[in-house]
C-alpha cells in the first residue's frame, strides 16, 4: 500500500488552511441557520423557509438547542459543515457588520454565504490533495488552483454574488480526480462504483482499498470492518451507514460531516485529521 501522504514539511504546510477551514461558529452571524431552507423530516423538527432564522436561533446568533440537537430532533444539523465560509462571510466579507444590525446587508450577505461555502469546501479539498505524497506530478497546478479559489474568497460582495462557481469547480476537480488516481494507482484492481446506488448494501469485511465512491450512495450500507484505506470518497452519502471497525485511516477527501452522519464506534480508524463523532460509543 503506497504511503499517502507528503512529506512533513509540505504536510505542515496545509496545516494554516486546516484550521482557517473549521467552523469558527462563535465568529459567524448564524448564517447556517438562517440561509437554508428544510423540511420537517427525520433531520429536523420542523419546517424553514430559505433565508428565514430557525427559531432556535438566539439574539447573539447562537442555538439554543445546540448540545440537544439529536434530542430535539434536528440531527440534520449535527451533519452540516460551512468549512468555515460563514465567519469568512461575517469578519472579512462583511467585516463584522452583522445582518440584524446592519438590515441592509441581508440579501446580499444570504446570498453571498453559499458561494462563500462551496469555495471553503473546494479549497478544503485542494488543500487535502497537497498532503499526498503520489499525487505530487500536480501539486504546482493544485497550489495555482488553491491560490486563484483564495483569491475569489476575497471579491467584494456584489462580485461573489454574482459569481458562478460552476466552471472553477469543475476545472479544478479535474485536478482532484488526477491527485485521486495517482494516489490510487499502487492498489490492484480497486472497485469502480462512482455514483453507484449501494443504499442498504452489505460490505462487512470488504476489501474496498482504493476504491472509487466519489458520488455514492451509501445510506444504511453496512460497512462493519471495511478496509476503505485510499478509497476516494468525495461526495459519498454515508447518512446511517455503519462504519464499526472501518478503517478510514487513509481514506481520501474524507470529511468530517460524512462521519457525524454515520455510525462508529472505537474501533472505527480515522485520519488524525478529523475527530471521533460524539455521538459514537467508545
Amino acid at each position: 500500500m503506497p504511503e499517502p501522504s507528503a512529506p512533513p514539511g509540505a504536510a505542515t504546510a496545509t496545516d494554516g488552511f486546516r484550521t482557517r477551514l473549521r467552523a469558527d461558529c462563535a465568529s459567524c452571524f448564524g448564517l447556517c441557520c438562517v440561509v437554508p431552507a428544510f423540511a420537517a423530516s427525520a433531520d429536523f423538527a420542523v419546517d424553514k423557509p430559505a433565508r428565514t432564522p430557525c427559531r432556535n436561533l438566539l439574539a447573539d446568533f447562537g442555538c439554543g438547542i445546540h448540545d440537544r440537537l439529536r434530542d430535539k430532533g434536528f440531527p440534520g444539523c449535527t451533519v452540516y459543515d460551512c468549512f468555515g465560509a460563514g465567519q469568512h462571510v461575517s469578519q472579512v466579507t462583511f467585516a463584522g457588520r452583522d445582518w440584524r444590525g446592519a438590515p441592509e446587508t441581508a440579501e446580499r450577505m444570504f446570498t453571498v454565504f453559499p458561494v462563500m461555502r462551496e469555495l471553503h469546501e473546494l479549497l478544503w479539498y485542494v488543500n487535502e490533495a497537497l498532503t499526498l505524497r503520489a499525487a505530487r506530478p500536480v501539486h504546482a497546478d493544485l497550489t495555482a488552483a488553491r491560490e486563484e479559489t483564495e483569491r475569489l474568497t476575497l471579491l467584494e460582495p456584489d462580485a461573489l454574488a454574482g459569481l458562478d462557481v460552476g466552471p472553477h469547480w469543475r476545472s479544478v476537480n479535474a485536478l482532484l480526480s488526477r491527485a485521486s488516481e495517482l494516489a490510487r494507482r499502487g492498489v490492484r484492481r480497486p472497485a469502480e462504483l462512482r455514483g453507484a446506488d449501494l443504499i442498504g448494501r452489505d460490505f462487512r469485511k470488504a476489501d474496498l482499498r482504493g476504491a472509487n465512491l466519489r458520488g455514492a450512495f451509501l445510506i444504511g450500507a453496512d460497512l462493519r470492518d471495511a478496509d476503505l484505506r485510499l478509497a476516494d470518497v468525495v461526495g459519498a452519502d454515508t447518512r446511517g451507514a455503519d462504519l464499526r471497525g472501518a478503517d478510514l485511516s487513509t481514506s481520501l477527501f474524507l470529511i468530517q460531516s460524512q462521519l457525524d452522519a454515520a455510525k462508529g464506534d472505537g474501533g472505527t480508524t480515522l485520519p488524525s485529521t478529523l475527530t471521533r463523532p460524539g455521538h459514537w460509543p467508545a
